[in-house]
């Protein structure tokens, strides 16, 4: 915790006085003689509600310090409720996803990955599916149903090609619907000579001002691929989109890297990852870029992702609470001041 008015944490020093004073008190009260018939019952008497009357004193002494601490603007790293995370999921769903180097082969072991991943997700992240090849899909819009999402997993149908520029544009437009960012336009072009009225009606493309990568604390890509891009948006220029939004693309390049891969039943074709511009795309943005292998490998680094895009802890003034917990404990001490000794300490 750091203070943002530290110089206000002195006065807590006179802090111990109020006991010191508190306790002058008590015993200057007592000087005066009571006489009492018997000095045994009025022992008797007081005992019970001895202690009850150092309470609301110390409740006040509490309050007191903790609107001291207040005044000196504390300022607490801690998670936000209401600020979620958003991760949107770009599985490549293109036809080399069918090649059994990956058991029982790349697409299974992607969809089984991918909903291990969801299950041991914290509940309070919002997760989004994008499936791309020659063209990109929305498969499910951010949600925090996870059996939605699982659903949609298992729906996947695999096709041709492989547009991964189109997928992270397409993250990009569901992250920021205010942007304007429109896939179609990135990909034939923004000079049509007649606009329907729907697309009149869509945001118009804004300018932004470049952020620091990967500073977006609250939204994250996780983009799955076994190959390189045949079609659609520029891989990297896709990525500087993401850059300069401040959103981590984490990349997980799947299969083989040396180009040779088995289709089962005798078939055999030639594929290759495109490490270097996968490595690129995570560098860009502040993500990371893992290759897995295996199916085993595959499910460490989805574990791996799952807890380093958590929801952030943000830096936050908490002057409020303190101040709140003050008044409640002043509060309590009257309440409890009039209850047990029929007055207000």
């Amino acid at each position: 915790m750091s203070f943002l008015w530290p110089q206000y944490l002195w006065f807590l020093l006179a802090l111990p006085l109020l006991p010191v004073a508190y306790v002058w008190l008590l015993r200057r009260r007592g000087k005066p003689s009571v006489r009492y018939s018997s000095i045994a019952v009025a022992k008797s008497a007081m005992a019970g509600r001895n202690w009850k009357r150092h309470v609301p004193p110390a409740l006040v002494l509490l309050a007191l310090a903790a609107l001291l601490v207040a005044a000196a603007r504390p300022v607490a790293t801690i998670p936000l409720p209401w600020a979620r995370t958003t991760i949107l999921l770009a599985i490549d769903i293109s036809l080399s996803m069918r090649v059994t180097d990956v058991k029982p082969n790349r697409m299974v072991a992607a969809q089984e990955a991918a909903k291990q991943f969801l299950q041991d997700l914290p509940r309070d992240i919002e997760v989004g599916l994008i499936t791309f090849a020659g063209s990109s899909h929305v498969a499910q819009r951010v949600t925090l149903e996870r059996d939605v999402l699982v659903t949609a997993i298992d729906a996947i149908q695999m096709q041709r090609a492989t547009a991964i520029g189109n997928a992270i544009v397409l993250c990009l437009a569901e992250l920021f619907p205010d942007h304007g960012i429109e896939l179609g336009a990135m990909t034939f072009g923004s000079s049509r000579q007649s606009r329907s009225i729907e697309d009149k009606a869509k945001p118009q493309p804004k300018p932004i001002t470049p952020v620091a990568p990967g500073s977006h604390a609250s939204a994250a890509i996780i983009l799955l691929t076994d190959g390189r891009r045949t079609t659609g948006v520029d891989t990297l220029a896709a990525a500087k989109l993401a850059a300069d939004r401040g959103v981590r693309i984490h990349v997980v390049g799947l299969g083989t890297v040396d180009g040779h891969a088995s289709m089962g039943e005798g078939m055999s074709i030639y594929l290759q990852l495109d490490e270097p511009t996968l490595r690129e795309v995570a560098r860009m943005t502040g993500g990371e870029y893992h290759h897995a292998g295996t199916a085993e490998k595959l499910r460490a680094v989805y574990g791996n992702l799952g807890s380093r895009v958590q929801v952030q802890a943000r830096e936050t003034e908490v002057t409020a609470v303190l101040a709140l917990a003050s008044a409640l404990l002043a509060l309590v001490a009257g309440t409890l001041s009039l209850v047990w000794l029929r007055r207000i300490t």
